[in-house]
């Protein structure tokens, strides 16, 4: 009895005639595509789990050719070996009679070795040369002095231009011997081999470079939007500013019911589009405090991406954070989960490192990660890059994710904490309501939220704050301090 008889007779055991006409109607529904929340189980991707399967190499392209005789020593120590093994040294060249002598002036370009030990080695032609001391091959003249911009740094084939769109070109590297797309090749189930046949460009075989084109406008973190209403004029006191945003933001009540709190226990008359007016203006200052007040940052330090609501739609959060101060350096907002917002995210995690510090940044699987240190290595010094760990799936099925699943578990914490938030807001209306609720938790992690792994201290402690003993009186005192 197959699996597809066991589950009809469960449900002949579970459910009346009716629920099961409805059953088959919802099921109808899927089948037709009506159901657009519901889809059925790909069968084609589990056959094929390398179909497109979109990745970026961790290895970058080169930007000069490998030399492949670059370890080819002088030719002088060469000429010692010979004579070591041979029990005699080796002669320099005999021209024959009438034969062209090579100029005084051409050296082997390996070995650098003197014309008297190099001849010309395609007859009549007299366009290629050969040094006796170390068997390289040259030519007289180069030809053509073409410089490619890319080389594979597999194989060191020059990479051609593939795709050119707006904001990335990609190269690609088209040495069918080369030893990125034999592994990948090898890595084809039985069934993919023979659908790579009819569908040869739907698998990425090949060593892929992208070269993404984004100026440095482009890659400004979300702020929130300067506010229409003047902290220093509002009706009520600042006491009044620091109560909101400790109910709405540090103790994750909603809008409605901290107005309501308000109302009822302190006796202050609010509405709940007014503390969410307040939460916006102090947003704006918060998230210029934040930046300010980052601080150094540790040599390791893992982010991640997490999902929220903004009108219905799924839109992200990127955190980075410092494990040792539990702090968080970097956090930005964006509608997708591309290149563009992990690389704005990481260059601002790294830009208070200092000058000589190698930093690693821990991360999942998305390539958008690995695509951002491409680029900010490649605006970098080639002595100060930047190091990318992904930490994959649940288990540590390999020596990367075994040594550093520990800070893969912190970012995961942070991200929990960050929904416990978030979550009475139900989702955002707009997005720059997301974007301050975000300025402002990171506010209340660093400056305010005392930590149990840091003896129950903040991540960034503030010497004006150590006297303040409620938690409205610290959020005064840093919009204070912000405006």
């Amino acid at each position: 009895m197959n699996k597809i008889s066991r589950f009809i007779i469960w449900i002949c055991k579970k459910f009346t005639k009716d629920e099961i006409i409805k059953i088959i109607a919802e099921l109808l529904d899927v089948v037709e595509n009506r159901n657009l929340d519901l889809k059925p189980r790909d069968d084609f991707r589990e056959k094929h789990p390398n179909y497109r399967d979109f990745k970026v190499d961790p290895l970058p392209a080169l930007t000069e050719p490998p030399d492949p005789k670059s370890n080819i020593s002088d030719y002088k120590i060469l000429l010692k070996k010979y004579k070591n093994q041979n029990g005699k040294p080796l002669k320099p060249v005999q021209q024959r009679n009438g034969s062209r002598p090579v100029p005084n002036n051409i050296i082997c370009p390996y070995c650098k070795a003197p014309h008297n030990y190099i001849y010309f080695n395609n007859g009549k032609k007299k366009s290629q040369l050969k040094c006796k001391v170390c068997n390289s091959v040259f030519p007289v003249n180069k030809r053509y002095n073409i410089k490619t911009k890319y080389y594979c740094p597999y194989c060191g084939c020059a990479l051609y231009r593939w795709k050119t769109r707006l904001e990335v070109t990609m190269y690609k590297c088209g040495n069918d011997n080369c030893p990125h797309r034999i592994r990948e090749l090898n890595k084809l189930n039985p069934a993919e081999k023979k659908l790579l046949k009819k569908r040869s460009s739907q698998f990425k075989l090949n060593y892929q470079y992208r070269e993404y084109h984004y100026k440095p406008g482009e890659l400004e973190l979300s702020s929130p939007h300067k506010p229409k209403v003047d902290l220093t004029k509002i009706h009520n006191s600042s006491n009044v500013l620091g109560l909101v945003l400790a109910l709405y933001i540090s103790y994750a009540i909603t809008a409605r019911k901290t107005a309501h709190m308000l109302r009822n226990i302190f006796g202050i008359c609010l509405s709940h589009q007014t503390v969410l007016n307040y939460m916006e203006a102090a947003a704006y200052y918060c998230h210029q405090f934040n930046l300010q007040n980052k601080g150094d940052i540790d040599e390791i330090n893992p982010g991640d991406e997490t999902y929220i609501k903004i009108k219905g739609e799924n839109n992200y959060v990127w955190l980075f954070m410092s494990p040792e101060t539990r702090k968080i350096i970097a956090y930005h907002v964006s509608d997708n989960r591309g290149t563009l917002p992990a690389i704005t995210t990481m260059k601002e995690a790294i830009r208070t490192a200092k000058p000589d510090q190698a930093i690693t940044l821990i991360t999942d699987g998305n390539p958008s990660y690995q695509a951002g240190v491409h680029f900010i290595n490649a605006q970098q010094d080639k002595e100060k890059k930047l190091i990318l760990k992904n930490v994959i799936g649940l288990q540590n099925l390999d020596d990367i994710s075994e040594e550093f699943r520990p800070y893969k578990q912190m970012i995961e914490r942070l991200n929990r904490t960050y929904k416990y938030h978030v979550k009475p807001a139900n989702g955002f209306g707009n997005f720059n309501g997301a974007v301050a609720v975000t300025a402002l938790f990171v506010t209340h992690y660093n400056f305010l939220r005392p930590h149990m792994a840091l003896n129950y201290k903040t991540p960034i402690s503030l010497s004006v704050l150590q006297g303040i003993s409620t938690i409205q009186g610290k959020w005064t005192k840093i919009i204070s301090l912000a405006t």
